[in-house]
């Protein structure tokens, strides 16, 4: 997809992407009446890999917070219409997370329905990303990454994302338990700019 083609976001305007399985999909920005079902896609996708501490499982349900506080996008089947991944991002020169600086995009919450797996669109979904924030002239796309996340992380190496170490800090969950989320950053190449 061309870079050129996206813009900032409204309802109504959709960007297609291709799928590994010659399937393809639209991202867009979700709609409120699609908020609970994004919100079990979510909890299914992350519950299929990980054990959910009961706050961060609430983090990953509000799906009506994030819509309305930020970007929440879905990734619909271009033939089906079927709801099969999310990603939240800041509104344009917002941060979402402590992470996030100035001339930076920051996402949370990637999500890919366990149906939907292999296909291609965690890739996807991370290379919108990557093209709003060329498209809104960010110079790097960062994001936070729970250290049980290999998967995701052997996704976001293969996508040019290198951990900033100097830039992880613990985190203390709502349910009391510290952790230390990976940071990830891809800086955007000037050539992507053009």
């Amino acid at each position: 997809m061309s870079t050129s083609s996206i813009r900032e976001p409204q309802t109504d305007v959709t960007h297609p992407y291709p799928l590994r399985d010659g399937g393809s999909v639209f991202i867009r920005i979700a709609q409120a009446h699609e908020y609970d079902a994004l919100a079990d896609l979510s909890e299914a996708a992350y519950e299929h890999d990980y054990d959910l501490p009961a706050g961060y499982r609430a983090d990953i349900r509000a799906t009506a917070e994030r819509g309305t506080e930020h970007q929440l996008w879905v990734a619909e089947d271009a033939s089906t219409g079927q709801l099969l991944g999310t990603v939240t991002t800041p509104a344009d020169g917002d941060n979402m997370s402590q992470l996030g600086q100035p001339g930076e995009l920051d996402f949370r919450l990637l999500a890919v329905a366990p149906v939907a797996r292999g296909r291609g669109l965690g890739e996807v979904l991370t290379t919108f990303v990557c093209d709003l924030a060329v498209a809104r002239g960010n110079d790097r796309v960062v994001l936070n990454s729970g250290p049980e996340m290999v998967g995701a992380h052997r996704l976001y190496t293969k996508l040019g994302f290198e951990r900033v170490i100097h830039r992880e800090q613990d985190l203390v969950t709502d349910d009391g338990v510290v952790i230390r989320p990976l940071a990830f950053a891809r800086e955007l190449e000037p050539s992507i700019h053009a």
